[in-house]
């Protein structure tokens, strides 16, 4: 089929093509919300370069996704190569995981341009994408919704904190500076992604509970002791049922639950009639079964462990139940991302925190990029009747 690409989609391309013609050697960030239809600009990139591609991807699901999506743009020079998949093809174009890739790293030195999907994976210090850029002379284009990365550090007290680190302001650094970037109020304001209505019922105050030896996540013990004192579980019980029969009588498409552990998976499937879940232990043909469900309205509640923050494309979604803390921006922003996608019959989207993640990080659509000075971008938030620098500060 042809595509018309919207404005910002055009921009984006546009700056990647100058990227990739310029004769900078520094590695550029694209930037654009979940939802803004990257994977467009990604098929529209490759198919305007005029040599070999290699795409990275993080995941089989999303190398999957956006690989079907390239090839119903009419774009057929194009390849799978990942053992997920069982297939190991190279054309112009090849979509890749990059553990496949470092197996078989001389079978790439032709390719002239490089693509990184979700690009705030990349771990500069150490990894698989740090030896292959490390072994391949040419410019990478990262694009990702979250630019940033949760690192460790210590305040001057020398007690464990944790920051949120821009990508371009690592050290060591991948990626040197940002192409283009547009906020999600910009695409909100046009109708592009859905309405998000948030409702604070938190009732586990991240701040009573103990950090790890890292400070970048909460410690685990500390986290089941205050979840079992506030009764969290009770409370998500009556918060999904409440979901279930809302006021205005008119029902939620799907209830999608996020939960910390297992446990609290487990116990709302035996408390909720109907009620699945999925996690990393669930079998794929049981996983594929539950998802299709789920999307088919014949299952209102999924509760999830860890599996469905990326690459979940559903977007008749309308309500999101956050049942745990988290110290990660990208993986809040990646958790309400599930329901953003906007859909003929949704109306709003529901996002119901019951663990102090807006109070932490506020409204995705109040997220803004900005370039202080040149070269140093920070990422701001509005919340709590402020504007608050979420990037490169501890907290």
């Amino acid at each position: 089929m042809t595509y018309t690409l919207r404005d910002y989609q055009q921009i984006s391309s546009d700056a990647a093509i100058r990227f990739f013609r310029s004769t900078s050697k520094k590695n550029g960030l694209l930037v654009v919300p979940t939802g803004a239809g990257k994977s467009l600009i990604i098929a529209d990139i490759a198919a305007r370069l005029d040599g070999n591609v290699l795409v990275f991807q993080p995941s089989r699901e999303i190398l999957a996704q956006n690989f079907a999506k390239l090839q119903s743009y009419g774009v057929i020079d194009c390849s799978i190569y990942s053992a997920s998949f069982n297939r190991k093809e190279i054309r112009r174009i090849t979509f890749a995981t990059i553990g496949s890739v470092m197996a078989n790293m001389e079978d790439f030195n032709h390719f002239k341009y490089v693509i990184v999907d979700e690009a705030h994976v990349t771990n500069p210090k150490e990894g698989m994408y740090k030896e292959f850029f490390e072994c391949a002379d040419r410019k990478i284009l990262g694009l990702t919704a979250t630019p940033y990365r949760l690192c460790s550090s210590r305040d001057m007290n020398g007690e464990p904190k944790c920051i949120l680190k821009f990508l371009t302001r690592t050290r060591p650094r991948i990626f040197s500076e940002v192409i283009y970037q547009v906020d999600i109020s910009t695409l909100l304001q046009r109708g592009y992604l859905a309405k998000l209505r948030y409702f604070d019922l938190t009732i586990l105050p991240p701040e009573n509970i103990k950090r790890n030896t890292t400070g970048m996540d909460f410690d685990e013990d500390d986290l089941k002791l205050q979840m079992q004192f506030v009764d969290l579980q009770t409370h998500l019980t009556n918060i999904v049922r409440r979901l279930q029969n809302t006021k205005d009588g008119k029902p939620r498409k799907g209830i999608l639950v996020f939960t910390k552990f297992l446990e609290e998976s487990e116990a709302l499937c035996k408390a909720i009639p109907g009620c699945e879940m999925v996690s990393g232990e669930t079998p794929k043909k049981e996983r594929n079964r539950i998802l299709k469900e789920f999307q088919q309205g014949k299952i209102n509640v999924l509760t999830n462990c860890g599996v469905l923050t990326t690459g979940y494309d559903y977007p008749e979604l309308d309500t999101v139940v956050l049942a745990r803390p988290t110290m990660s921006l990208a993986l809040y922003y990646q958790i309400v991302g599930r329901a953003i996608r906007p859909h003929p019959q949704k109306e709003s989207a529901w996002i119901v925190d019951l663990a102090g993640n807006i109070q932490r990080f506020g409204h995705v659509e109040d997220l803004h990029l900005t370039e202080n000075s040149p070269g140093l971008y920070a990422v701001s938030s509005y919340t709590n009747g402020r504007i608050k620098q979420l990037t490169n500060v501890f907290f």
